[in-house]
Parts: C-alpha cells; sequence; structure tokens
C-alpha cells in the first residue's frame, strides 16, 4: 500500500533538493530514501525495487557511474530487512525466543549505523572520485529554503505518522507485532487515501501480493520446521555444539565460526531458511558461551544483510536487475561491482558492535526500563 501511495516519490522529490548541490547528493538521497523507506515497507524487495524505479534514473541522467548508482539502490534498499518493523525480525524472534520488541529496539539504532557507514562511503567516493557524481545544475536545486522546509515537513510527516503508528504502539506496549501490523495497514490505507491513490484496483493488487509472499514464506517454514524437527530430535544439535565449542578461541572463536558459516550460507540459501533452521541450533551455543542473545541475534541479523547483496544468491542485485530499462545498459557485473563496497562496509558494522555492543544493547535496556 506504501508502495503505492505516491509518498515514496515525494518523499525522494524532496531529498533530490536538499542534497543536489552536494557532490554524491543524489546517492545519499537514496540512501536515505532507502532508510525512511525500510521503517515503513519491512521488506528488500518493495524496497529495492522502489529506488531502482525512483532512484535509479535521475541519478544515470546526471552523469553518475552505474556501480555508483546501482550500489547505492541496493545498499539502501537492502535496509528494509534490518530496520523495523522488517519481516526477518518478526521471523526471528519466536524461533530463538526472544521478544519482538526487544529486536525492534536493537534493529533500529544498528540500521542507522548501517546508513550512516553508507553515506561516509559515498561521499568519501565521490570527493576521491568526483567524476562518478557530478553536481546538480544550479537550476534543478534553486528553491526558496521556505519551500524546501514546507516540502520536507509534508513529505517527511505520513512516513513518519506511520512509523509512530507502527513502533510507537509496539516501543509504548500497548500493541503485540501482530496487532501493530494491523494498525500499520490501516494507517498506510489513510495514508494512500489522502494521496488519492487508493482504489479497489489497488486494493486488490495489495491483497494479491501480501498473499502471494505470505504463501511462500509459509511453505518454507513449513519444511524448515520439519527439518529442524528432526535434526534436533536426531540429537545433531549437540554435535553441533559440541564442534563449536571446541573451536579455539573460547567464545569469540565460536562467534567467527558462527558468522562464517552464516555468510556462507546466504550466498547459497534464502534468509528464512537460514533462521529457521540455523538460530535454534545456534542461539543456545550464545547462551552456553555467555553472549548477550539479543546482541547475538542482531550480530546474525546484520551478518545477513550481506547475503542480499553477495553473490550468487544476492536478492537486492536481482531485484534491481529486474527493474532496470534495456536503453539504461547495465549488467549484472555493473550492479556487482558497485555492492561490494557495502559488504565491506557491513563487516566494518560488525566489528564496531563487537567493539561496542552497546550501540545495539543500549535503547532496548532503556525502553525496558
Amino acid at each position: 500500500m506504501v508502495e503505492r501511495s505516491g509518498v515514496s516519490r515525494q518523499l525522494f522529490s524532496t531529498l533530490y533538493l536538499w542534497l543536489g548541490g552536494l557532490r554524491g547528493g543524489l546517492a545519499v538521497a537514496t540512501i536515505w530514501f532507502g532508510t525512511v523507506l525500510a521503517a515503513t515497507v519491512g521488506v528488500i524487495a518493495a524496497s529495492v525495487t522502489m529506488l531502482g524505479l525512483i532512484a535509479l534514473p535521475p541519478m544515470l541522467e546526471r552523469g553518475y557511474s552505474k556501480e555508483l548508482a546501482t550500489g547505492a539502490c541496493c545498499a539502501g534498499g537492502s535496509l528494509g530487512i534490518l530496520i523495523p518493523p522488517s519481516i526477518m525480525l518478526i521471523f526471528y524472534g519466536p524461533m530463538a525466543n526472544i521478544s519482538v520488541g526487544k529486536l525492534f529496539m536493537a534493529a533500529f539504532p544498528a540500521g542507522l549505523t548501517l546508513s550512516l557507514l553508507y553515506t561516509v562511503y559515498v561521499l568519501t567516493r565521490c570527493a576521491l572520485r568526483p567524476q562518478e557524481a557530478p553536481v546538480l545544475p544550479v537550476e534543478e536545486r534553486t528553491a526558496p529554503l521556505g519551500l524546501k522546509i514546507r516540502l520536507l515537513f509534508t513529505s517527511l510527516l505520513p512516513p513518519v505518522v506511520l512509523i509512530l503508528a507502527v513502533l510507537g504502539s509496539i516501543f509504548a506496549g500497548i500493541a503485540a507485532p501482530t496487532e501493530a501490523a494491523a494498525v500499520g495497514a490501516l494507517a498506510s490505507m489513510v495514508m494512500a487515501a489522502g494521496y488519492r491513490s487508493l482504489n479497489f484496483k489497488v486494493i486488490k493488487e495489495t491483497c494479491f501480493n501480501t498473499a502471494h509472499t505470505f504463501s511462500m514464506v509459509f511453505i518454507v517454514v513449513v519444511g524448515a520446521t520439519f527439518f529442524t524437527s528432526i535434526f534436533l530430535g536426531l540429537g545433531c544439535g549437540k554435535v553441533v555444539e559440541a564442534f563449536v565449542l571446541s573451536v579455539p578461541g573460547g567464545k569469540w572463536g565460536a562467534l567467527v565460526v558462527v558468522m562464517f558459516l552464516v555468510f556462507i550460507m546466504g550466498m547459497f540459501i534464502d534468509w528464512i531458511g537460514i533462521v529457521l533452521i540455523m538460530i535454534p541450533i545456534v542461539t543456545p551455543i550464545a547462551a552456553t558461551v555467555g553472549f548477550d542473545t539479543l546482541w547475538f541475534a542482531m550480530m546474525i541479523i546484520v551478518n545477513l544483510q550481506m547475503s542480499f547483496l553477495s553473490p550468487p544468491f544476492a536478492y537486492a542485485i536481482f531485484f534491481l536487475k529486474a527493474v532496470t530499462k534495456p536503453e539504461m545498459n547495465i549488467d549484472s557485473m555493473h550492479i556487482i561491482r558497485g555492492v561490494i563496497p557495502y559488504i565491506g562496509l557491513i563487516a566494518i558494522a560488525l566489528l564496531l558492535f563487537v567493539i561496542f555492543p552497546e550501540i545495539i544493547t543500549w535503547l532496548p535496556s532503556q525502553m525496558i526500563k
């Protein structure tokens, strides 16, 4: 519903107006746009698709390099699976016996950290390679300050209200995630009505796409649950636990092994399968070696961000390639070269979370009090 409401195009146009005078400003606007979008849609397919349709053409038309433009779209869009109300967090919580509300609180600063790292990278790259991101012509970014402020307020207000309706009700303890999802659906319909884009066709398409996504996920859930139940029932979980605990380096050695396994699996297996199969096995190991299970959960979830950017599976790459037009002359290698630096940035974020675990744990600890 958010995808069809029209609010996303207005928001990007406003960011375009504010950041166009900055070298690399359109790429930064794309990442920020993806960050806000992530907090309203919660799935990577919608985020990457919208960025590919709305943000990619303006960057290419104004001379941005294909690698810079496609990388920003994929990285910004992939935040949709991390920043609440991410569907991944909703699946992860019950599998690890962790409150979804706590996961939402922990994922918010983690997602903003990634967004900040992406922004710093884009600005640094554009400063070193100015030919990859020309500054917009003055006539395209000139507007009275009052108009720019008004546009920023009117374009940010609807998504902020939607975010508060969903996350605010969860954080305040008013609603569980299921009830909050219903509140979000109602708020998105009101928002679409406000933009005069709510009609029977839109409602029908939204319901169909939702049912399609749910059916796909449910089939994977059934299969993965059968596998996990048999795997653990046969005692294989104890074998995995014994192997991980025998790795040199104590709990940090165990963490490295788990992170490596998740990264490799993410290159070939859908994240739903990884969450449903791996989490019941590795979460008890984390508790055994003394890790905070909430912090450990976010380490795995952020690690899975790399799976959306890492070939050959790389959801984000395929979603973006699907919406590129032939006249753009973008092939898969352009996108792959564009996303590789962001994989390194996610690894840097994981290192930051190891050195400063409070980035993840501080907000949940404060709000739970």
